[in-house]
């Protein structure tokens, strides 16, 4: 751990607080129907087309019932459409060459994927893709899962702000303004941005060069020529890391040069990893009326991610101990021209370092992005059970965009049952009554994933066709099929890359945590906001407790990390700690 390498980590936490409260406030606007400057201009004539060709009414208000049917309907018909465009993708024109079409169990687990914004990929996508299905079905699907997320937490706020009332709004109005408004316009930015850095966005097919040092290869033949995959590259990475999606268009996601070729390039994808999430912290306090709710649900987050970044940074600058006792020397890029001794640089790019991708690891996991610039397969047991820990928490230290808070302000409704309880107070949250219903609905939302997470990986250690996935044996192995459960079910992508996971046994398996993951969390969420919105709003008063002070975030970052050391422990015990136990002896 050096200097530069902390002043890098801090630059990253610093741009995102300072962007979250602009871009939050902006965001509140589009969502409460004002007008959004020049922008109103261009997209309101789009959006109006949007609503008479759907035949939407955007004056009409839904309860949750119905906004929760909306969303599902939505996601069935987005998931049906990429699954049978995988499937006919190979009678579709452009590249790359040999792409055919996909499988069955591929197809469903990607459609699935990229329908859940899990962007989970157990495939190559610069082979296995055909432009059409990367530009059609799944950067139209980055779009508009996100946007999806994005509509439900902003329903979940109006079961705040609203009083005596049994409607959320509109999902197809929230969704249509959350692509409109927001995810189109910082995409183009971003897209433009990561242009200028040397991502590639083209429709040409893969370019064949020649190579500066021809080589001899094992059955003697001498190699002159590349073939290198190029595509359409930019515009899916914008949105990949804008709505948390984390579906890369090369296999080597954000680690590869086409993708991500330049530390200025790395550090604008890690900021946009964070930037809406933490922006809707904000946004949720102007909604509320009361901004100093929305920093501290903020301040949570952040305090959460900064302990889990030092934590990963630091095992990982340890490195291994075999390899010091083998008298390797090992030197760890730290973006100075004096390279600095020790770390664990395997599966990291030299042009990032430990620094950066320790701070990608768990922004991407604290994020519920998925995407990688290393191989988290290759870090140290310990540097390796953070981003876990991470995704165990509960998809709550920024999350996905929409569903990270919403699933916050579930945990912080938790926290204060538990501080009415040792008062022996009835719990009030914004002025709004929890109640038993409130914390029946809480509890499927908290447990459900956990549930989900540890029956998934049971099965895949207990079955020969869960076992025969692992490329690691022991400890390892058993991490590899908790870290791939855990992340399908937080809809979070990234992967312990050793597992093979193009397998007709994990496709499906993984699919189906993927929709647990989903849409057993947002349904009992809005059933949550539609019973709040209900409710009459309680003045405070000298009992209630403050949810806008350092009390109130300690309490809810304790809640979060009790919930996730309960739940996981026993499990990472038998994966990550045993393994560093068996490291250091």
């Amino acid at each position: 751990m050096n200097s530069h390498g902390w002043l890098q980590i801090l630059l990253f936490f610093a741009v995102v607080l300072l962007l979250a409260k602009p871009l939050g406030a902006y965001m509140a606007r589009v969502y409460e129907g004002k007008r959004i400057f020049a922008l109103s201009r261009v997209c309101s004539p789009t959006e109006r087309f949007i609503f008479r060709i759907g035949g939407i009414d955007p004056e009409t208000d839904m309860g949750w019932k119905r906004y929760a049917a909306s969303v599902l309907v939505f996601s069935v018909i987005g998931f049906l459409f990429l699954y049978l465009l995988q499937r006919v993708q190979g009678w579709l024109p452009g590249g790359p060459a040999g792409a055919g079409n996909v499988g069955s169990p591929l197809a469903f687990n990607t459609a699935v994927s990229f329908v859940t914004n899990t962007n989970w990929q157990a495939y190559a996508g610069e082979s296995t893709m055909k432009y059409a299905t990367q530009m059609v079905g799944l950067t139209v699907q980055n779009f508009v899962s996100a946007a999806t997320g994005m509509a439900v937490v902003v329903a979940f706020i109006r079961g705040f702000s609203r009083r005596s009332s049994d409607r959320l709004g509109n999902f197809w109005v929230d969704m249509t303004r959350s692509v409109l408004y927001i995810l189109l316009p910082l995409s183009f930015i971003l897209a433009v941005a990561l242009l200028s850095q040397g991502v590639v966005q083209t429709l040409h097919p893969s370019q064949t060069v020649q190579l500066v040092q021809p080589y001899v290869n094992a059955q003697g033949q001498t190699i002159s020529t590349q073939t290198i995959a190029v595509g359409p590259a930019a515009s899916q990475i914008a949105i990949k890391q804008l709505g948390t999606n984390g579906g890369g268009f090369f296999n080597a996601n954000s680690a590869h040069p086409f993708e991500n070729p330049t530390p200025l390039s790395n550090f604008l994808e890690m900021v946009a990893i964070i930037l809406i999430p933490a922006a809707l912290c904000y946004t949720f306090g102007r909604m509320v009326g009361n901004t100093k709710q929305g920093w501290a649900v903020l301040a949570a987050m952040t305090i959460v991610l900064l302990g889990m970044v030092t934590a990963a940074y630091y095992f990982e600058q340890k490195g291994v101990p075999q390899v010091a006792a083998a008298g390797v020397q090992l030197h760890a890029v730290s973006g100075t021209s004096t390279a600095q001794p020790g770390g664990n640089m395997e599966g990291k790019e030299v042009r990032f370092g430990i620094a950066n991708s320790a701070l990608w690891a768990s922004a991407t996991t604290g994020a519920s992005n998925g995407s990688v610039n290393s191989m988290h397969d290759s870090f140290t047991p310990l540097g390796g059970l953070v981003p876990l820990v991470t995704i165990h928490l509960g998809e709550v230290i920024f999350g996905g965009v929409g569903s990270g808070l919403y699933v916050m302000l579930i945990f912080a409704i938790v926290a204060i049952f538990i501080a009415g309880l040792m008062v022996g107070r009835t719990p009030e949250y914004l002025g709004k009554k929890i109640e038993m219903y409130e914390m029946k609905m809480a509890s499927l939302v908290i447990l459900i994933p956990v549930i989900a997470i540890l029956v998934g990986t049971a099965i895949g250690v207990a079955t020969g066709a869960g076992r025969a996935g692992i490329a690691n044996p022991g400890p390892h192995g058993f991490s590899e099929i908790l870290y791939a459960f855990t992340s399908a079910v937080g809809n979070n992508g990234s992967a312990f890359a050793g597992l093979s996971a193009n397998t007709t046994f994990y496709n499906i398996a993984l699919g189906i945590a993927m929709l647990i993951g989903r849409f057993w969390i947002l349904v009992p969420s809005l059933a949550i906001a539609g019973s709040l919105a209900k409710k009459k709003h309680i003045p405070e008063s000298a009992g209630t407790l403050r949810t806008d002070g350092p009390m109130f975030v300690g309490l809810l970052i304790a809640v979060v990390i009790v919930v996730g050391a309960l739940s996981f422990i026993p499990a990472l015990a038998l994966g990550p700690i045993v393994e560093h136990l068996i490291m250091i002896h």
